[in-house]
């Protein structure tokens, strides 16, 4: 099932039992931040959480924790909720080959029922804010989609980008954004701010599922969005025209905010409680102008919290980060089996691979790291055999314990490229990465004593099934 807005798959959830009402009166801090906290606490069938009794506002509706397990992850892309992480990925690899399919374009978006422009715009009017982490500087919109466009190719659909970017509350009309570098978005601003122009934006809030999920994709720079979100959903990503700009915006959103970044303006953003589990400190970052504001009447605001994981932010962009890794480094290595970058969004991956010859894991983990997303987010590579599983822990742990001689098999190098956000960087944006090949040597390469592997039993895989079978039986 194709979910074309917010409120539909909230219905979809509560339908399912994932979707959990608090009726009582909580308070906006700590109480939202903390339940969305909590919920990444309580397993992987966490539900969604809706608030609309909130002190001290007087018509707040707060979604938090949408996508905050793998439950609703599945649900999210229209499977069976009790669907395995390892088969969901599985089925996204499956549903990334039918890209590109193009939008549906529409008129009468839900969020055109109510506007403010100029002097009128207000967000504390439109949303009911709060801070997600005790040390945080401000109020943040965390799990928006802005959209830009290349200022030298504004007609080039692909070029358009579609990226979730944190955005913290400055003023009534006013937004810092941390544009990290490796980003679209910074590569659209660097060329306005050449040019002395600021750069038009529309950032959406409170979208469908997986226009959420594709936000946070890492794409080629002319691939689309809308046309990823497409191929995922197994239907045309419906989208709307935002009436200031002009840009493609989600037809479903909840909120479309339109304004520019201003040239070469910076101000004070931050600290943010991160998706590494860290507090990233207060740097100068761009400031976005808003000129108008378009929501639909009595709009839901949707937020993120993110901190320690595991935390919705971790099921949010898990099968999202493993996938166009695996088809990127899948177009020139065929041998790689499958990719799990499910940590701290990528800044660690396990990758499983066939060898063609005497350091070729090493290739692979070296081309991870040139990946769209591996410059800027992997700083370790665990390069295993293609018999081993990337998602069973214990079978990369033994990997790792039984075929690493440190030695020869793991290589760090120095001085390159990662988010500014990633706390282990010294100086901010710049790291060395690591390299550990925990393969097992094959010609030229004639280190150790891996002639006589032991294997599974040729029965055990049919007593596995049985086992299954007797268990459910025992538990009724």
């Amino acid at each position: 099932m194709a979910y074309d807005d917010l409120r539909g798959f909230l219905s979809t959830l509560e339908k399912e039992g994932q979707l959990l009402r608090i009726t009582e009166e909580v308070l906006p801090e700590p109480d939202l931040a903390a339940a969305a906290n909590a919920a990444g606490r309580i397993g992987e069938g966490a539900p969604a959480l809706w608030f609309d009794n909130v002190k001290g506002f007087t018509d707040a509706r707060i979604a938090l924790n949408v996508h905050g397990s793998w439950a609703n992850h599945a649900l999210a892309l229209g499977l069976p909720k009790h669907t395995p992480v390892k088969e969901q990925v599985a089925e996204f690899a499956r549903r990334w080959d039918a890209f590109p399919v193009a939008p549906e374009r529409r008129e009468d978006a839900p969020w055109r029922e109510n506007t403010q422009e100029g002097d009128d715009v207000d967000l504390f009017s439109v949303l009911p804010l709060f801070r997600l982490n005790d040390g945080d500087g401000g109020f943040y919109l965390d799990k928006a989609a802005v959209v830009s466009r290349d200022p030298e190719d504004p007609g080039h659909f692909g070029k358009q980008n579609v990226g979730t970017y944190r955005l913290q509350v400055i003023g009534r009309n006013r937004l810092a954004i941390q544009p990290v570098p490796v980003h679209d978005i910074a590569l659209h601003l660097r060329t306005a701010e050449e040019k002395g122009e600021d750069l038009p934006i529309a950032i959406t809030l409170g979208n469908d599922p997986v226009m959420a999920i594709v936000a946070g994709m890492p794409m080629g720079y002319d691939q689309s969005e809308y046309e990823m979100a497409g191929a995922l959903r197994g239907a045309p990503a419906p989208i709307a025209t935002a009436p200031l700009t002009g840009f493609d915006v989600p037809w479903g959103s909840e909120v479309v905010i339109e304004g520019v970044i201003e040239s070469r303006k910076r101000q004070i953003e931050g600290p943010f409680g991160e998706f590494t589990g860290h507090y990233s400190g207060g740097r100068r970052m761009p400031v976005v102008r808003i000129d108008r504001i378009s929501h639909r009447t009595n709009p839901v605001f949707e937020s993120l919290y993110l901190g320690m994981p595991w935390t919705e932010c971790d099921y949010l962009v898990g099968p999202n980060t493993c996938v166009p890794l695996l088809k990127q480094l899948r177009a020139e290595f065929p041998e790689v089996q499958a990719v799990n970058a499910m940590y701290t969004h990528g800044l660690l991956a396990v990758i499983s691979t066939r060898k063609r010859y005497g350091g070729f894991a090493k290739a692979v983990a070296m081309r991870a790291m040139t990946t769209p997303h591996g410059l800027g987010y992997i700083t370790t590579v665990i390069v295993v055999d293609e018999d081993v599983d990337p998602f069973d822990l214990p079978q990369v742990m033994w990997a790792m314990s039984s075929k690493v001689n440190p030695a020869d098999d793991v290589v760090v190098l120095p001085n390159l490229s990662v988010v500014e956000l990633a706390p282990a960087a010294q100086p901010a944006g710049l790291t060395s990465k690591m390299i550990i090949d925990a393969t097992t040597p094959v010609h030229p390469d004639a280190r150790g004593n891996f002639s006589t592997p032991t294997k599974d039993l040729p029965e055990a895989k049919d007593w596995a099934a049985r086992l299954q079978r007797l268990l459910s039986e025992a538990r009724g």
